[in-house]
């Protein structure tokens, strides 16, 4: 431990790997709470003059150049007192910023673009102020802590709970791109400073377009030689993302006399393992590749862990895989593991796109015929008719507007919610919660282009709420760092410049990118159809009996818990077992997920 000025550092709970910050401000600030506690798993850079104090956890840099070797807090302490009010146009990273103003009597938390680290803000002591990424920090076993019902039926809605809410009441989550700012009166006032224009004009000429694509493969090869490090490889699904990546850090390990090494999870699965496409990027770029198969006795063995590791609770199922193979990595002395995420939420990658853009057309037509054909096809005359049934089911759905015509089968919005849901938790949540913060999202983006506005939704719910905690989180579990190139801030300012026209022309995905990357990557690689790290539990669940004991354990002891009603979790064991092991499979797999975290967490059954 370490003191200097009222602040110390130390590593709670004898964890190499974690950092906490404690600020006694009694001196600092007057009237402000008198102990600020910042906690983190990676090491905090901290500095100090007498306007500022400023802590950094993550890896922050100048924006268009590399991250630093020193003390990056002492860089934009110096930084701030120039630009105190502008300073978010000059950095980039992924990051976790806390800023003391004396001057100013304030405490400001900023994170990255895309809010890659968690940020807790725990608020239930009004003497304290707590912040964190690591949720276990903030003594949440204590007496005051009570379960959120609503972040309960938020998770049942996205199958992870996103910001600004989380699973305990008085802990609010920080969103991405923002800064947030408390007063001496301990009042949080949140601005988004990341909203950057989309300026692509839909009219491009040719040279342009190639003018265009030399861009996008320059930046993507800064990004990843900026993240490669020691003791570095890359996770390979066999995807154009994680192709790219793995590409890229072979060209640059080659050019300084090293071979790169990649990583892949195969499935012993029909329609999950995809190990054929990884070892093809493998062999196309000369990699040192190892291939794990993952087998479902590891998924028992390793299913409590996984489940109770995280945060809070999170259902997506390919996180047992990333922790897997990351695990097999670090066995092998690897230290930092580049991973693809991102490149489909910038360049247009996601198959709902493309159906979207097609009912989309729907609502480009003149409103008399718009009319016409709701009067013709929108009964349900029409609706059992063969031959039209087809398009009755498709004037029906394109008259939901976007983005809500993204859930049309979300299990909440499938099920009558008065059958599914207890009566109490009903009485304490609002079941459009989730609707209208995706609304809201949505609508904030400064694009007119509706693949543009979906891709800006995905940042947060599909990024920063769910793939960058599952892939960051089973990192941390396996003892590796992880880091993202494809979405570092540069990157994903370029994309905005790109129009959509081109990211994803007429029923083509990922047109602009691909042809970005023709030439470096496999022409295999190119045309293969999307998949990526996903995990057959529910056909595995039907054939091993030891992840059916922990699956039907875990359903009937949440049966107690007064969440969904007894009859519903029947209705979904029964269903599944009946032979609908995708969407059954996947709303057992939540559950369950569900009340190994409880149970792990000390929750009891009075939620």
């Amino acid at each position: 431990m370490w003191c200097q000025n009222g602040i110390s550092t130390y590593n709670p709970d004898n964890d190499k790997d974690a950092t906490l910050v404690k600020f006694n401000l009694k001196n600092k600030i007057p009237g402000f709470p008198e102990e600020v506690e910042l906690s983190s798993f990676s090491k905090i850079d901290v500095a100090e003059n007498e306007n500022s104090l400023v802590c950094i956890s993550g890896r922050l840099r100048p924006y268009d150049q590399d991250y630093m070797s020193g003390n990056a807090a002492q860089w934009f302490l110096d930084l701030y007192q120039r630009e105190p009010t502008d300073f978010c146009s000059h950095i980039a990273g992924f990051f976790l910023l806390i800023i003391l103003d004396k001057t100013a009597g304030t405490v400001r938390i900023v994170n990255d673009h895309v809010g890659s680290i968690p940020c807790y803000i725990d608020q239930r002591k009004k003497t304290e102020l707590r912040i964190s990424n690591n949720m276990a920090s903030l003594q949440v076993g204590a007496a005051n802590t009570e379960l959120n019902p609503q972040a309960i039926f938020n998770y049942l809605f996205f199958h992870c709970i996103p910001s600004p809410h989380s699973i305990y009441k008085g802990i609010s989550k920080l969103e991405p791109g923002v800064i947030a700012s408390f007063d001496r009166s301990g009042m949080l006032t949140q601005q988004r400073y990341y909203n950057p224009a989309f300026t692509g004009t839909e009219q491009t000429s040719e040279q342009d377009e190639q003018q265009l694509m030399a861009k996008c493969r320059d930046l993507i090869s800064e990004a990843v030689r900026r993240n490669i490090s020691d003791d570095c490889a890359a996770f390979l699904s066999g995807g154009l993302d994680s192709s790219t990546v793995a590409g890229m850090l072979a060209k640059h390990n080659k050019a300084n006399g090293r071979k790169a090494i990649t990583y892949s999870v195969g499935f012993e699965a029909k329609g999950y393992d995809e190990t054929e496409y990884a070892l093809l990027t493998a062999r196309h770029f000369n990699t040192e590749h190892k291939v794990h198969y993952l087998q479902p006795e590891e998924i028992a063995s390793h299913f409590t862990e996984v489940a109770g590791y995280f945060n809070e609770p999170f259902g997506n199922s390919s996180a047992m895989a990333a922790y897997i193979c990351a695990k097999v990595a670090q066995q092998d002395g690897i230290k930092v593991l580049l991973a693809g995420d991102g490149g489909d939420e910038i360049f247009a990658g996601n198959e709902r796109y493309f159906k979207q853009k097609v009912f989309e057309r729907y609502n480009a037509l003149p409103s008399p015929l718009q009319a016409l054909l709701n009067l013709a096809l929108d009964n349900p005359v029409a609706d059992k008719m063969p031959g039209v049934k087809k398009a009755s089911s498709y004037v029906r759905q394109a008259k939901v507007p976007l983005p809500d015509r993204l859930d049309s089968y979300n299990f909440v919005n499938r099920f009558d919610l008065r059958q599914m849901f207890s009566p109490e938790i009903l009485q304490q949540v609002d079941a459009n919660l989730p609707a209208q913060q995706k609304r809201e999202r949505y609508n904030a983006c400064s694009a007119d282009n509706a693949v543009d506005k979906m891709m800006y939704l995905d940042w947060k719910f599909t990024l920063a709420d769910n793939d960058l905690v599952k892939v960051n989180q089973m990192c941390q579990l396996a003892g590796v760092e992880v880091r993202f190139p494809l979405f570092e801030k540069e990157v994903v300012d370029f994309s905005c410049t790109v129009p959509a026209s081109l990211k994803a022309p007429g029923q083509k995905l990922r047109d602009f990118y691909k042809n970005s990357f023709r030439g470096f990557l496999p022409d295999e690689t190119l045309s293969k159809s999307k998949h990526g790290f996903g995990l057959p539990f529910g056909v595995w669940m039907k054939q091993r009996p030891d992840l059916q004991h922990i699956a039907l354990d875990a359903m009937q002891s949440f049966k107690q818990r007064n969440i969904l009603q007894p009859s519903f979790v029947d209705q979904a064991i029964d269903t599944f077992e009946k032979g609908h092991s995708g969407y059954y499979g996947e709303l057992v797999w939540i559950i369950v997920v569900l009340e190994l975290w409880l149970q792990q967490h000390g929750a009891n059954n009075d939620t």
